[in-house]
């Protein structure tokens, strides 16, 4: 699950960014919409976005807007030290999907993220959205957390499935060992880039001839290229070295 904290307060992300981090997030922060607004259009895509509704320039109410405007789905809740119902019905009609009043405790916010993330899975599984990634005969099945190349299952561990994903999900985008090892291995400081290459290694021959689709180009990082098809609702990751 990854989350963009958007606020123009540098601690508050960071503090949002810890705490969120410690409940198995993956955490991006931006202090503007418009630096927002340049992630995601870079092809970032995330589970949810916090959202800081008085900000410089662009608000985060505009912000909303904009996201919705070009059809980007992902629930908004918006963090706000406004309380008037007019206010909360405007961030309502920009397409936030909830509101959280500054100041706030962390367990209200999680409470907040888990209620929306709940409502927002709801409404993909009454759609019939595909919650797949397939390339050339690779299938992985993100709900149930199930691959298989060509029709067969492999089984893998639950790193292994962890890297795969995060390189279907950023197909012809290098990713580096550091930024595989942040996302998958988070603050383990027990290991090292050697880990990650080991890793792969191993998921590679797992996967037979779909293996080949992972490549390492030195000095860029990891790839996979293969054309990939799945929901763009799920999370990417930007090679931020890219």
């Amino acid at each position: 699950m990854r989350i963009l904290v958007v606020d123009d307060e540098p601690d508050l992300c960071e503090i949002l960014r810890f705490n969120l981090e410690s409940e198995g997030f993956i955490v991006d922060c931006a202090y503007s919409a418009e630096s927002a607004l340049a992630i995601i259009a870079g092809g970032t895509r995330y589970n949810l976005i916090l959202l800081d509704v008085m900000m410089e320039r662009v608000s985060g109410i505009e912000m909303a807007r904009q996201l919705r405007s070009s059809g980007d789905s992902t629930p908004v809740i918006f963090l706000t030290a406004m309380s008037a119902e007019s206010d909360l019905l405007a961030g309502f009609d920009a397409g936030g999907d909830d509101y959280v009043t500054k100041p706030f405790s962390f367990p209200t916010v999680l409470a907040r993220i888990r209620a929306v993330m709940r409502r927002s899975e709801g409404r993909s599984d009454a759609d019939g959205v595909d919650n797949t990634l397939q390339s050339d005969g690779l299938f992985v099945d993100i709900k149930r957390k199930s691959v298989s190349v060509d029709g067969v299952p492999v089984s893998l561990t639950k790193k292994e499935y962890m890297i795969l994903t995060l390189l279907m999900q950023n197909a012809g985008h290098h990713l580096t060992r550091e930024r595989i090892l942040d996302a998958v291995w988070d603050n383990d400081t027990y290991v090292n880039d050697r880990s990650v290459d080991v890793h792969i290694a191993r998921l590679r021959k797992k996967l037979g001839r779909a293996g080949n689709g992972i490549v390492n180009h030195t000095g860029f990082g990891y790839i996979f290229n293969n054309q990939v098809k799945g929901p763009e609702s799920y999370t990417a990751i930007k090679d931020k070295e890219s």
